[in-house]
C-alpha cells in the first residue's frame, strides 16, 4: 500500500493538464490496485474517467461506490471527488461474443450481464479516447507451484494477462483521438528472477 500511495502522489505532483481528455482504464474492481491509483492521478489532472470491470465483481464495485465506501480514496487534490463517467463490464479473456463458452454465459456470476467481451465494450464505450490503460491480469492456477502449472492454465494466464492488451489495442484503436496513447503494466518478475521466499 505504501508503494501504491507514493506512486499516486508522485504522479499527481507532475504538471499535467488533461482537461477535456478521456481515459479508459481496464481492470479496476476496487480502490486498492494500480488501476485505481492511475485513474485517480488522471482525474487529478482533469481527465474524464471510464472503467472496465470484471463482470463477477461489477455489482460489488457499483454498490460500494454508491454507498460511499470509496469516497476517501476518491478525494482529489482540490478537495472534490473523482467522478466516473461510466463503468463497463469487461472480461478481457474474450474478444468477441462467440468466444464466450456456454459455461461462462450460464454462470450465475455473469447472469444478467451482457456485452462484456473486448469488441463489445469498445463498440459501446463513449469515445473517442485519448488514453487507454491495461491494468489487469488473471490466472486460474496462479497459486500453484510452477511445476504444478498445466499447459491450459499457463495459456489461460497469458491470454487474460498479456494478449488482452493486444486485443484492447486492436479494438480501441479506431476509437482513439490522434496522438492518443495505450499503456500496459508489467511486473518485476518480467525482468528478473524472484525467489519464492521474497515473493511470499
Amino acid at each position: 500500500f505504501a508503494f501504491h500511495k507514493t506512486s499516486r502522489e508522485d504522479f499527481e505532483m507532475l504538471s499535467i493538464d488533461l482537461k477535456g481528455k478521456k481515459a479508459f482504464i481496464a481492470g479496476i474492481g476496487d480502490d486498492q490496485g494500480f488501476g485505481w491509483a492511475i485513474a485517480h492521478a488522471l482525474a487529478s489532472a482533469g481527465a474524464k474517467i471510464y472503467l472496465g470491470t470484471w463482470p463477477p465483481v461489477l455489482g460489488i464495485f457499483n454498490k460500494a461506490f454508491e454507498m460511499g465506501k470509496f469516497d476517501e480514496s476518491r478525494k482529489l487534490p482540490d478537495g472534490s471527488l473523482m467522478q466516473i463517467e461510466e463503468v463497463y463490464p469487461l472480461d478481457a479473456a474474450f474478444d468477441k461474443p462467440e468466444d464466450v463458452p456456454e459455461a461462462i454465459r450460464e454462470n450465475k456470476r455473469y447472469k444478467g450481464i451482457d456485452g462484456y467481451t473486448i469488441s463489445e465494450v469498445a463498440a459501446r464505450a463513449d469515445g473517442p479516447f485519448d488514453i487507454v490503460i491495461h491494468s489487469l491480469a488473471n490466472g486460474p492456477e496462479v497459486k500453484n507451484p510452477l511445476l504444478e502449472t498445466s499447459r491450459k492454465g499457463y495459456l489461460s494466464a497469458l491470454s487474460s494477462s498479456a494478449y488482452s492488451f493486444v486485443s484492447l489495442v486492436q479494438h480501441f484503436a479506431p476509437k482513439m483521438n490522434p496522438g492518443g496513447s495505450f499503456c500496459t503494466l508489467s511486473y518485476l518478475a518480467a525482468d528478473r528472477a524472484v525467489p519464492a521466499t521474497a515473493a511470499e
